[in-house]
Order: structure tokens, then C-alpha cells, then sequence
């Protein structure tokens, strides 16, 4: 009895995360929105960050629409040059809700602002439980080229490690899952097709069948050093979690960089620019300090060395 009773203490203070192995329980049994909020221990937050919701003026612009136009560089500080046409370019130009807008849940519910994120992305999540974090991710890759055309470019693993390819799916071809096999199959419902609402339809099966270990597996490996927009920071697992970086500037004197990560999170929730929980004065910028070994955001921990990139990026 007292083993199962120090068992049920340490589940209950195991840190949530994004993972595919528990996105098929939350579909069955939807969290509620105080369990998407921050599980932060004491010394997740710097002690001397008494205003986590604090907007800095003189980095973020209410007016602004887009990640470009709505957050600042600081003083010394200029965006790196990006082809507008580029995964970086489309990132940078997300649009995004007014200033002060609060992030909504799948199902309309709202995530209190705890000192989390200063700004909403402007972007449908559909009604279910399925875009999480790492969903999140592949949601802004695959939009990405869907709206460059392309579509032999989009293609996801699922956690059993098979290859999903959009080309496949506008022919027709519907997958077969029978317990951990998976196949193609020439749907006799589907007639070839390559509209918007197909691809919502693809990555809504991409939500339910990946997750971070599967997402890890596909990225390559990237130096913290060499950080760009469109690198992502993962934790593969259950839990697991992974956020995106959006944005990047630099010093021109010093080579300093510094960098705005946007993420979703559990359960399924609109993305959202993160505040940076350790540096108020720089918020919502994070720098790359590489002697630090760590990167804290406000709702997950990790390792300089859990950075990836999408191969061909």
C-alpha cells in the first residue's frame, strides 16, 4: 500500500506534456483548463519577475499584425535578413490576434495568462483535442508549403515510424491502422482531390498518429550556435513537449543573437508567442547564451542540445 501510495504522489507531480501516447486518452476524456495550465514548480520563475504580465513598451508594438510588426528588436539589435518566400519568412509574418488577446482551447474554453505568452497566432485549431505541441509544429510546416505548392514536400511519420505522404493522399489513398501496422489503401470514398479542407483532413490524421517521439525522429540534429528561424526545440516522449523558434535578430557589433519561440501546448490550444520568464526587461526575446546549458520557457525546460531542424532547411 505504501508503494502504490508514493506511486500516486509522484504521478500527480509528473510534468504534463505533448505526446502521442496520451493524445488518445484526452480525446476520450478531455482536460480540463485548469490541467493545461502551467505545471511550474517554484523555480520555474525568476523570483525577481513580480509582473509576469508586464508588456514591455519599447518592444512590443500594439499595433502590429504579424510577429514582425508586433514585437521590436531591442536597441543594437536587427532581424536577420530572410527570402520572403522562405519557411523563416512565413513564420516571421504570421498573423497575429489584437494585443491582449487570450489564448482560447479546442473547445472555446480559455487558458489563463500566467505569465506565458504575450501574443495569440491568428490561426483556425479546428474543435478537437488534437493540435497540441508538436501537432502545432507540423501544422506550420505543412501550411508552409501547402501555400508554396509543395505538396511531394509534405509529409509526416507516425509514431510506428510510417511515412504519410500528402501526394498520396490527394490520389485517394486513405490509411488502414491496425494496431501498430499501417498501410495505404485506394479509398473507393475519396476521389483524388488537393482542396484546403483535404489538407486539413491530412493533418488531422498527422495530429492523431504523431507526437514528439516521432516528430523528434525526423528532425536532424542542429548546434545550439547555430540557431535559426524554423529550428525546434523537442523532448521526444510521453511527456514530451516542443516549441518553435519564430523569429531571430542580432547584434551587428557583438554577434549576440536573440530569438521569440512560439508554441501549443495540452490540451489542444491556439499557438502563442512565449514570454520569457527569466529576462522582463528583454521579454519576449530569449537569448542564445550557449555557456547556460538550458533554455527555461514558462511551461517546460530544455537542453541547448534538444535543438533540430527540419531536414533541407
Amino acid at each position: 500500500m505504501r508503494r502504490m501510495i508514493i506511486l500516486l504522489i509522484w504521478l500527480v507531480y509528473l510534468p504534463m506534456g505533448c505526446g502521442q501516447g496520451e493524445k488518445l486518452q484526452q480525446i476520450q476524456a478531455q482536460n480540463k483548463t485548469a490541467e493545461a495550465a502551467s505545471e511550474k514548480t517554484p523555480d520555474r520563475l525568476n523570483p525577481d519577475l513580480v509582473n509576469p504580465d508586464r508588456i514591455n513598451p519599447d518592444l512590443v508594438n500594439q499595433d502590429g499584425k504579424t510577429i514582425e510588426t508586433r514585437f521590436i528588436a531591442p536597441g543594437g539589435f536587427e532581424r536577420i535578413q530572410v527570402p520572403v518566400d522562405s519557411f523563416a519568412g512565413y513564420l516571421r509574418r504570421l498573423p497575429l490576434k489584437p494585443q491582449g488577446a487570450e489564448v482560447k482551447l479546442y473547445n472555446g474554453a480559455i487558458k489563463p495568462n500566467d505569465g506565458i505568452y504575450d501574443a495569440v497566432v491568428d490561426m483556425d485549431i479546428g474543435p478537437e483535442n488534437l493540435q497540441q505541441c508538436a501537432d502545432a509544429v507540423m501544422r506550420l510546416r505543412g501550411e508552409y508549403l501547402w501555400g508554396q505548392k509543395r505538396y511531394d514536400d509534405i509529409h509526416f511519420n507516425f509514431t510506428n515510424g510510417f511515412r504519410v505522404d500528402y501526394s498520396k493522399w490527394i490520389q485517394g489513398y486513405r490509411m488502414v491502422v491496425r494496431g501498430n501496422k499501417t498501410s495505404w489503401t485506394q479509398s473507393a470514398s475519396a476521389s483524388p482531390s488537393n482542396t484546403y479542407k483535404d489538407f486539413r483532413q491530412y493533418m488531422k490524421l498527422i495530429f492523431l498518429y504523431a507526437g514528439t517521439l516521432s516528430l523528434s525522429r525526423e528532425l536532424s540534429a542542429v548546434g545550439y550556435r547555430d540557431l535559426k528561424i524554423g529550428d525546434i526545440f523537442i523532448q521526444g516522449g510521453s511527456p514530451g513537449h516542443a516549441l518553435i523558434v519564430v523569429d531571430l535578430a542580432v547584434n551587428s557589433h557583438s554577434g549576440e543573437k536573440i530569438y521569440l519561440l512560439a508554441q501549443s501546448y495540452m490540451p489542444a490550444q491556439e499557438i502563442q508567442v512565449l514570454k520569457n520568464p527569466l529576462n522582463q526587461d528583454l521579454s519576449p526575446w530569449y537569448v542564445l547564451n550557449e555557456s547556460a546549458g538550458f533554455i527555461e520557457t514558462p511551461e517546460w525546460t530544455f537542453k541547448n542540445t534538444d535543438l533540430k531542424r527540419f531536414p533541407g532547411e
